[in-house]
């Protein structure tokens, strides 16, 4: 799947939005990505993994297990699962920390491929990392549908994405649009 054909898709299912966002990241953003429209639709969300897949099974990387964090990691996380034929679980965020809940588990030396919708600043991806470390697995590779940092974020294994933009994101308090008067934040995340 080419770049252009990905933002087609989101722009299709009005899932590239314009506006004043707050990220989960806390930042904020003119532009933000929607994954959920998309994957909402099962042959689409097979569609995307299969294709974000394909670009890491030409990297020769094993996975044993596609973990992504809740809420907008899931359904790509257990598409992509899908695609490598392993398990898939997520991990959600307990007192502020991303844990292993519902009885998922891992298993010491099993090779974890972290999967996520949109890539802000790493924050969600890294605490899964952390956590996952925790049970001595192998963290073999990180993916996304988007990267909006344009790859400067670097987590010193390799990462996949189908579509990479470098999108601005602002400090409440850097923000241009706050500035200039409008106080209208949505925050469409799902981070509270």
């Amino acid at each position: 799947m080419e770049e252009k054909e990905l933002k087609n898709l989101f722009e299709k299912n009005m899932a590239l939005l314009s506006g004043h966002f707050k990220l989960s990241s806390g930042f904020h953003s003119d532009t933000y990505f929607q994954s959920a429209l998309i994957l909402q639709h099962p042959k689409e969300a097979a569609r995307l993994a299969w294709a974000l897949a394909k670009k890491i099974k030409e990297h020769n990387i094993i996975v044993d297990v596609v973990a992504s964090p809740a809420l907008g990691g899931v359904v790509i996380g257990h598409e992509v699962a899908r695609a490598f034929d392993v398990r898939a679980i997520f991990l959600e965020r307990i007192d502020e920390k991303m844990s292993l809940r519902r009885g998922f588990s891992v298993n010491k030396g099993e090779k974890i491929l972290v999967v996520e919708d949109v890539i802000t600043t790493g924050l969600s991806t890294r605490e899964v990392i952390n956590s996952l470390k925790l049970f001595d697995v192998e963290i073999v590779a990180i993916a996304s549908l988007v990267d909006r940092s344009a790859e400067k974020i670097d987590f010193g294994i390799p990462k996949f994405s189908l579509l990479s933009l470098n999108i601005k994101n602002y400090k409440a308090q850097e923000c241009p649009m706050c500035k200039k008067g409008n106080n209208i934040v949505v925050k469409p995340g799902s981070r509270k």
